[in-house]
């Protein structure tokens, strides 16, 4: 094997973890390759780890495009939270008070496409809350801790109206941690599920910080050798999830409206086929 090293290298990776904690590899698999994959490892709805994920944003995904995702998670069995998110970020413009935050941190996500960093802030909420917020019996920014406003003004240097912020979801989630003796991190397995059936399954490693040159290429080098194919249509499983949800959320009213006119349509052929001429007098 051809691998460029030398003085130009040097580095290299360092220089673009600079202020990231821990980095976070991932791939998504290919759909004609997941039912394979679940079946190699044994990983089916009898181990996981069950979530529901609700995405907080604006028809239009106006934080989305601002680099922020507000989200909340509902994990069967365990802790709920909700949590704040910028990507991508740089972390010197990240004030250091958050970091007295158990669920702070600020780590790089890397993929075949390349590396951002994001920072990211999570807060467990009550029990029962999720839902209430998704049936509209509770309001958005009830999910969001004080804490969690903070850091979004101090950090974006601007204000959330979460009054104008739309329930996106829930999607349904697997979530497995296994091994694999050619993998010397433990993997994560993450299989999304929407509304409309489509899957998207993403395996991932962690690694702190100083080994992510060598955790980034040998991750890469174990799908490779396993067979898993490059998803040519990769995408990060937030946007896969809000464009859908979004979309369906806009086409909604049309959608509606049709149903409406056909109701209306099917009402006026019923009440023709029933109604009879009367007879007049002689």
């Amino acid at each position: 094997m051809t691998v460029e090293r030398g003085v130009q290298t040097r580095g290299r990776v360092a220089r673009a973890m600079t202020g990231a904690d821990a980095i976070e590899i991932k791939a998504t698999i290919p759909d004609h390759q997941i039912k394979a994959a679940l079946k190699r490892y044994g990983l089916t709805p009898n181990n996981d780890e069950k979530r529901y994920i609700y995405f907080f944003d604006t028809p239009a995904l106006e934080l989305h495009e601002a680099g922020i995702i507000v989200r909340a998670r509902r994990t069967v069995g365990d802790v709920h939270d909700s949590t704040v998110k910028f990507r991508p970020v740089d972390p010197a413009s990240v004030s250091k008070v958050w970091r007295r935050y158990r669920d702070f941190k600020i780590e790089a996500d890397a993929s075949e496409k390349g590396l951002v960093k994001s920072a990211s802030f999570s807060m467990p909420v009550e029990k029962g809350l999720i839902k209430s917020v998704a049936t509209g019996k509770r309001e958005v920014r009830d999910l969001i801790a004080r804490e969690q406003r903070a850091f979004i003004e101090k950090t974006a240097d601007r204000k959330i109206d979460f009054d104008r912020l739309v329930v996106l979801g829930p999607l349904r989630a697997h979530r497995w941690q296994f091994e694999d003796p050619a993998c010397p991190w433990q993997i994560t397995g993450e299989l999304w599920i929407r509304e409309d059936g489509q899957r998207m399954l993403e395996a991932s490693i962690k690694a702190p910080a100083v080994q992510a040159a060598v955790a980034t290429a040998g991750f890469m080098a174990f799908l490779a050798e396993v067979g898993a194919d490059k998803d040519n249509e990769q995408q990060t499983k937030t946007r896969w999830a809000l464009s859908y949800y979004a979309g369906k959320r806009a086409t909604a009213p049309r959608r509606a409206a049709a149903k409406s006119r056909s109701r209306a349509a099917g009402s006026k052929k019923a009440a023709k086929s029933t109604t009879r001429p009367t007879k007049k007098k002689r």
